[in-house]
């Protein structure tokens, strides 16, 4: 079985966004392994507008051409991993507009979170899980949780992620559930495909 694609989603889109640098860390991490194939995806390559289709791509294919480079990318993956900040105890309102603009794109594949923010972004983590399984993706349990003074010193002070080893410990776990439910599903998926 060839090594799993794995996308790392970016879920913010502002300009002075924290998730570029978690996102690169986590990369680094699991393309040192050599057990997955790592791409980092930017939300801020796909201007998705508000979700105006006729109704879910699950039903009606969608119209819009940034909306149709999305769901191919999406497509790309046998799993994911959302970094993930928390914006008023929920995930990042382009991150759940780009959910609902793809569907049979993300089922039956695992995703795992990277939540940051004051509490680590364990609010929106769990909102990012309970909207992932209505699109039929199995979140794994680990995640990685930056928080508190660490975050708030990797923000302003600059500090290294690298200088948090309970995060990398946490990354090796969820990394390695990630990679467990990546093969499954996907040996899954093609057991299940019609001939």
């Amino acid at each position: 079985m060839p090594n799993p694609r794995i996308a790392i989603i970016i879920s913010t889109t502002r300009t002075t966004r924290f998730g570029g640098r978690p996102a690169a860390w986590i990369h680094d991490i699991a393309a040192a392994r050599g057990d997955m194939d790592v791409e980092i995806v930017d939300l801020r390559d796909y201007p998705l507008p508000f979700f105006d289709e006729p109704a879910s791509n699950a039903y009606v294919p969608a119209k819009n051409e940034v909306a149709q480079r999305w769901q191919k990318k999406v497509a790309e993956f046998d799993g994911y991993i959302f970094v993930t900040a928390e914006y008023n105890h929920g995930i990042s309102g382009v991150l759940k507009n780009a959910l609902d603009y793809a569907y049979p794109e993300w089922a039956r594949k695992p995703a795992a979170c990277l939540g940051y923010g004051s509490v680590g972004g364990a609010r929106a983590v769990e909102q990012l899980r309970t909207n992932l399984i209505e699109l039929q993706v199995a979140p794994t349990r680990n995640g990685v949780h930056i928080q508190g003074g660490d975050f708030f010193d990797a923000l302003l002070k600059d500090r290294d992620l690298a200088d948090l080893p309970y995060i990398a410990d946490n990354a090796v776990t969820m990394l390695d559930e990630l990679l467990w439910w990546a093969k499954a599903l996907a040996t899954a998926r093609h057991t299940n495909e019609p001939d």
